[in-house]
Parts: C-alpha cells; structure tokens; sequence
C-alpha cells in the first residue's frame, strides 16, 4: 500500500459561522479567485443561493439554516407567537431561491419544527431563548454534514480500486458541502489510503461547476484528475478509460428516481450501454420520500443567458429562444446503487431506501 496522503483538508471552506456571521465562499468567483464573502442580510444570504455563490444541495441547506436566524435575530423582543410568524415567513422566503434540491426545504423545515417544539415542550420560553436554541441547531446542521460526508467517504471508498477511471458530473466535492463532498468523498479517501486511479470531470455546461470547481478542488488536494467536456463522455467509456460513475444529487424520489445537475441522465444512460456501474453518493437529507417518483420532482429553470454566453462572450443569436433546466431526473433503472452515510443500498430501492431511512 502507498503511503497515506492527504491534502483536501487544506481547501477553502465552503462556510463558516463565527460570531453570529455567516461567511460564504463565493463559488463564482473560482478557479481564478478564492473569496469569501461575509452575509449581512437574509436578503443577502437568499440572493447568494439564488446566483449559486454556495450551492450544492447539503451547503445550500446549511446556509439557509443559518440565513434563516438573519431573518429573526433582530425580531427576539416580539411575543414568542408573532417571533414563530416571523420564522416561517423568512424559511419560506429562502425556501424560494432554489427549488429543486431538498435539503435546503428539509433544513427549513427542521429549524421551524425545532422552534415549535421548544415552545411546545416549555411554554415558558421566551423568543431570546428560542433564537439561541435554533443557532445552535443551525450549528448541529452543519457539525452532522460533516459526519455525514466522512461516512459517504468510507462506505464507498471500496467501490474504488487501483487502475480504475472514476467519471463524475458537475460538482458534489468539498465546495458543495460542509467539507469532503459526497461524490467526491469516496475519492478523497481512497486517494488518502494511497489507491492509485484516475477521475474524468465532465466540464457541465452551462455553468461549467465541473470545470471551475471539481476539477479545481481535486487539483488542489493531488487527486489525478482530467477535465473533458460533457460530449467526450461517450468516447472515453467507449475507450474503456472509465470504470466507475460516481455523482451527486439534489434530490432523491422514494423509488430511487434522482435529480441531479443537468446532464446526469446522459450519462447514465451512456453508462448503461457500456456496463459501467453508476453509484449515487446520497445524504439521508436529500432522501424525499414525499416524493413518490422523479415525475413529481420541480425542476428549475434559470436564466436564458446562462446558455446565450460564455463567459461575458456571446454564443447564440440575440432574440433566441431557450431553454434552461438546471437538473434532470435519472430513473432508478439506470442507477446501480446508492452511496449513503449508512452504507450502500441497491436495488429494489423504494423498499431498501425505505428500509435504510424510513
């Protein structure tokens, strides 16, 4: 075995929370710049979300935990019952800037749950006493992603052998969590325990997260990484250099039915036809079994000048027609099986879904 190395635990973190101040990494700005920007407002925090400064489902979850106590912080003088108004009022509000991935939905939702159930469980409690509580479930949030991306990365560094080729689309690495990722979590440690193996990053247009930020961050930490653009996928699984796909997801239907970056479908579809196991590195967040099938997952829509230019350079006709869809939604057939912080779950996957999380 080689020796252990390891240097993920040097990259930028996605967010912090000191003092009372939530700080993002301001992902647009990547590869060129690595700034963090200090957020001052839940205004601030939602228009961060909205132009994907964080994203990521599980980052985008914890910022909303966090940009939901800037909604009330100056509201703790309110009567408990006008203070719990004011609560939901700024979760929906934040639940509206991205509305396909469901952990920013589920963090939401716990923080307003946390609320009512202190009220519930001590009528007493005042509104200052309840603002300190949901900080420290914010924080609880963000302390449980990380354990939670840590066990992503042991249950399925296995799954990575010497020699193989490791396809992966759009970005679920360190930059889309707490720290480690999801997809990229297996890669970080088997790289760690010294497995030799390649990673292809799709380039993901049009917003290139592959290009400017997976790539970027496995460079960073000595992972061996080649970017393509989304239409070589084909060529190098038919070359017999990919072995593996390992992807993210933003949200996951109780049948195993996955949304994910745009893309994602193609991929697996193109994995399908040369026998390439595809794996989902999946938070038990970002399981909705409200959601019975893909069909019923919200996929949005952004803006059409995401695709009419690259970069500040125009690429399509002014007055052109276009459409956007950030994700698509992988059928469960397609899918070989789930990377999960309680282990891996395969096929019949409402059933072993439901039995791992329900």
């Amino acid at each position: 075995m080689a020796e252990k190395r390891s240097s993920y635990k040097s990259l930028a973190k996605t967010l912090t929370w000191e003092d009372g101040v939530l700080t993002l990494l301001d992902q647009t700005l990547l590869p060129v710049e690595v700034v963090s920007e200090k957020q001052e407002s839940i205004e601030q925090v939602w228009d961060s979300i909205k132009k994907l400064k964080v994203r990521g489902a599980p980052a985008i979850g914890i910022a909303g935990a966090y940009g939901v106590l800037y909604g009330v912080k100056d509201k703790t003088d309110l009567p408990v019952q006008e203070f719990l108004a004011e609560l939901k009022k700024s979760a929906d509000y934040l639940d509206s800037s991205r509305p396909t991935a469901v952990n920013l939905s589920w963090a939401l939702k716990r923080m307003v749950a946390k609320a009512n159930l202190i009220v519930t469980e001590k009528p007493s409690s005042n509104s200052k006493d309840i603002y300190i509580t949901l900080e420290m479930e914010a924080i609880a949030i963000h302390e449980e992603d990380k354990q939670i991306c840590k066990n992503i990365g042991l249950n399925g560094k296995g799954l990575i052998k010497d020699g193989m080729g490791v396809l992966t689309h759009c970005n679920a690495g360190s930059l889309a969590t707490s720290e480690l990722g999801t997809a990229t979590a297996p890669m970080y440690l088997a790289h760690e325990d010294g497995i030799n193996f390649k990673v292809f990053s799709d380039e993901t247009r049009p917003l290139l997260q592959g290009a400017r930020l997976t790539s970027w961050e496995l460079q960073q930490s000595g992972v061996d990484v080649t970017l393509i653009t989304d239409n070589m996928a084909a060529f190098m699984m038919s070359k017999g250099e990919v072995d593996l796909v390992i992807v993210g997801t933003d949200r996951v239907a109780a049948n195993g039915d996955t949304a994910n970056k745009i893309g994602t479908m193609g991929v697996a579809i193109l994995a399908k036809h040369f026998g390439i196991p595809v794996y989902i590195a999946c938070p038990s967040s970002t399981i909705d079994f409200e959601t019975e099938t893909g069909e019923e997952i919200v996929i949005e829509e952004r803006d059409p000048e995401e695709v009419l230019f690259f970069g500040e350079r125009r690429t399509g006709p002014e007055g052109m027609k276009v459409r956007n869809p950030a994700f698509d939604v992988t059928p469960n057939e397609l899918i070989t099986g789930f990377i999960t912080d309680k282990g891996l779950v395969e096929a019949p996957f409402k059933e072993n879904l439901k039995k791992a999380f329900g």
